[in-house]
Parts: C-alpha cells; sequence; structure tokens
C-alpha cells in the first residue's frame, strides 16, 4: 500500500494492486440532481480521479451523469458505492447502484456500516467481487473487533475500510489495525462536516502557510499516507482542496494537530453508533 505515480496526483496501491487517488470527491448529504452533477464534473475538470458515493445517498445517478458530462474517460476514474446493508444481498443492490451509475463495475464496492454484524454480508460482497461487478472489496465503520471477525470467515479480504478520520478523530489504534492487516484506511468528513475550520490550531497553521484550514486538514491525511474524500458543492473549494499536493506541513505542525484528538487513538470506528 504504497504511494505511486498517476497521471492526476498520487495514488495508493491497495492489497490487490489496485490503485486508489489519495483525494476523492465525497457526495454524501448532496442532493440528487443539477448540484451533484455539477459537483461531479466540476471535480473531474479540475483533475479528481475519485468520486465515492452510496445507495443510501441516492444520488449515484447523478454521480454517473457527471462523470459522463466531464468527458473524462471511465478507465481514469475511480468509483466507489456502498451496500446498505438494511438490504439483504448485495450483488442484487450492486446491479441495481451499476444501472443507476450506468457502469458495468464499480472499483470499490463496501459494506456501508456493520448493521446486523460484521460477516452475514461478506459472502455477498465476495460474490459481487468474483461477478466482476465490483474490482476491490471493502467495509465502512468497522472498528478492530469487527475487522477480526470478518477476517475470520473472510475468504478474500477487505482492502479499504472508510471511517471518520481527522486530526479530531485521529483513531491511531484502528489505523496501525488496518495497516498490520494490509487494509487502507480512508477518510471520510476528513473537515468534520466543516467544524473543524474554525479550529485555532489549523487556522494558525493555515495562516502561517498562507493556504486554507481545509487544505491543512486534508494535507495532514496525505502525509499521514490515508486517502481522504471531502465534500464540496462549490467550484472554488473543490479547486483548493486538490491544492494539497505541493507543500508540506512540519514535525511541529503535525504534532501540533495530532494533538488535536479526542478519541484517546481508539480503536473504534465511532463514538456513538447511529445503528
Amino acid at each position: 500500500m504504497t504511494a505511486a505515480a498517476a497521471p492526476h496526483g498520487p495514488a495508493l496501491r491497495l492489497a490487490d494492486g489496485a490503485q486508489m487517488p489519495m483525494l476523492g470527491l465525497g457526495v454524501w448529504q448532496v442532493p440528487d440532481g443539477p448540484s451533484c452533477v455539477s459537483a461531479v464534473r466540476w471535480a473531474l475538470e479540475l483533475g479528481y480521479r475519485h468520486v465515492d458515493t452510496a445507495q443510501a445517498y441516492r444520488n449515484e445517478r447523478s454521480v454517473g451523469e457527471g462523470l459522463r458530462e466531464s468527458g473524462v474517460p471511465r478507465e481514469e476514474v475511480f468509483i466507489t458505492t456502498k451496500f446498505y446493508p438494511a438490504r439483504k444481498d448485495p450483488v442484487a443492490e450492486v446491479e441495481r447502484s451499476l444501472k443507476r451509475l450506468g457502469l458495468d463495475h464499480v472499483d470499490l464496492y463496501i459494506i456501508h456500516w456493520p448493521r446486523g454484524g460484521p460477516t452475514w454480508a461478506w459472502p455477498g460482497m465476495e460474490r459481487a467481487h468474483e461477478l466482476g461487478y465490483a474490482r476491490s472489496i471493502g467495509v465502512s465503520n468497522f472498528d478492530v473487533g469487527e475487522i477480526d471477525q470478518l477476517l475470520a470467515t473472510a475468504s478474500v479480504a477487505p482492502v479499504v475500510n472508510q471511517v471518520q478520520f481527522s486530526p479530531y478523530e485521529y483513531r491511531r489504534g484502528l489505523l496501525d489495525a488496518c495497516r498490520q492487516e494490509r487494509i487502507m484506511l480512508e477518510a471520510y468528513s476528513p473537515l468534520g462536516t466543516g467544524r473543524h475550520l474554525a479550529s485555532e490550531t489549523v487556522t494558525r497553521i493555515a495562516q502561517r502557510l498562507a493556504r486554507t484550514a481545509a487544505q491543512v486538514l486534508l494535507r495532514w491525511c496525505v502525509q499521514r499516507g490515508v486517502p481522504s474524500i471531502p465534500k464540496s458543492t462549490h467550484r472554488e473549494r473543490i479547486a483548493e482542496n486538490a491544492r494539497i499536493f505541493d507543500f508540506a506541513l512540519s514535525d511541529e505542525d503535525m504534532a501540533e494537530l495530532d494533538a488535536l484528538d479526542r478519541t484517546g487513538g481508539t480503536g473504534r470506528a465511532l463514538e456513538r453508533k447511529w445503528w
């Protein structure tokens, strides 16, 4: 899982050999329709090559439309969607996702959260992978114990665990456990859904470097080797969020940001589960 050169920015090699771009566009809470189509199109026009959606977001149609409108070749874009675990069959659901997206496969298909336990849906995920509907498979919101349970029964190991991760949610125990099992930790809500942008520490570092607070938070993820999927529906912010590969945070900056952690370096994926 090392960084590799890519035509449109750095990518990380997953345990199965796939290349995941370090920066993606997240579309959680973006309504299906013109705002989502535009955000995806703008991101791809600006050089993004990674878009993350989910069945639960109800905007897969718009993601597919934005991809087509961008004119970027499908093979250049890493598309993620997520199995909604209130449903019963990951294969049937990814078939529906592909119809909505207008694609014949996704690059990554992950269980959105471990509702009903961490193992029951995995045989269906493996089947989706076997059928070619998903080139890679993984999970989201799984803690260390849930990862261990899944690995004990899986024939194909997950290659990604997507969790809430930022300097304020620096889940070192979970990050270390995933790396030990060659599972890539991926950050959602790296900006704290906007809350972390007002941080005094983040703002001070950003002002000194003549960068935005968002760029500092995303650069912290880069230097921790963690891909991230910030959300925005504003073209200028989508562009700003991409400008994180031409500067570096110092060791002192990283230590200050690390100290913001509120989780105690936890192995949990969430402090409070919603299911």
